[in-house]
């Protein structure tokens, strides 16, 4: 399926966005200090731009509050994976496992039955986690790929308890802003708890800001350039294109943070891919 041109290159600078935003959180010394001004910066985004919209309905609010949860969870993992792992080995984990189990919960929760081409989807991301599961003798490795499997389940949870909340709210992008503005402050609160002294020991202020700043308007213009191309062209094929972040990730942990990815890394990433892309189009 062939997007519209408009379409294609909004999914594409917002995929390298997504992707940019964690290669930043983990390019500095203090990646929780940074995740809580990122996760501060995107509430602050989001409330800017309430006012403007309709406020969800009564019924959305229960799984709004179950989504602030789940988002203060995956910060606090999204922090820890890339204070122990590499990019290469940690973002094609949890930005392609998230879908495939997403999918499975949705099968088992409300009988949404998937089509052969979703099935081999998820064959191949399988595949690619447990090729990518290899050990390197990296220290700390087996950890990151544990906590990234496991942000890959909140991932998951919150992308079905958000799919029905949105669909509740009548007014699904403010229901998508709430989702940014409630977990911010008990996100920052969780990951400095502690370490307000000693957050400018090892890096700058005006790095860690950079970083955490930067990456929550990277986040949200990613999210809007994939809103705005959902109204272009079917949602599925957004949805797959915007799996090459994947790609945009390893590129830029490659280039920007020297990571060097062994070739089954590459090739884990690259089986990944293909499989959410089949997932999102099956």
């Amino acid at each position: 399926m062939i997007l519209p041109p408009a379409a294609a290159a909004s999914v594409l600078v917002g995929a390298a966005l997504h992707a940019a935003w964690n290669v930043g959180l983990r390019s500095g010394a203090r990646q929780r200090e940074a995740t809580a001004v990122l996760a501060v910066s995107t509430s602050l985004l989001g409330a800017a731009a309430l006012p403007a919209l309709p406020a969800p309905d009564a019924a959305a609010w229960p799984h709004l509050a179950i989504s602030a949860v789940l988002h203060v969870v995956y910060f606090n993992l999204v922090a820890e994976a890339y204070a122990l792992g590499a990019i290469s080995l940690t973002y094609p984990v949890m930005r392609g496992t998230a879908p495939a189990l997403a999918a499975v919960l949705a099968a088992v929760a409300f009988g949404e039955r998937l089509r052969p081409a979703g099935w081999a989807g998820l064959v191949a991301i399988s595949a690619g986690v447990s090729l990518q599961a290899r050990r390197r003798g990296v220290s700390g490795e087996g950890r990151a790929l544990a906590v990234a499997l496991a942000n890959a389940l909140v991932i998951a949870l919150y992308t079905v308890n958000d799919g029905i909340g949105a669909r509740l709210s009548h007014s699904p992008i403010a229901y998508a802003l709430w989702t940014f503005v409630l977990p911010g402050v008990p996100t920052a609160l969780i990951l400095l708890r502690g370490r307000v002294g000693r957050v400018f020991a090892e890096e700058s202020a005006g790095a860690i800001l950079a970083r955490g700043v930067g990456g929550g308007a990277c986040s949200v213009a990613s999210y809007t350039l994939a809103l705005w191309a959902m109204t272009l062209a079917p949602i599925g094929a957004v949805a797959a294109l915007r799996e090459s972040a994947m790609v945009f990730g390893v590129a830029f942990a490659w280039l920007f943070l020297n990571e060097r990815p062994h070739k089954r890394a590459i090739l884990a990433a690259l089986t990944i891919l293909l499989g959410a892309v089949m997932l999102d189009l099956g």
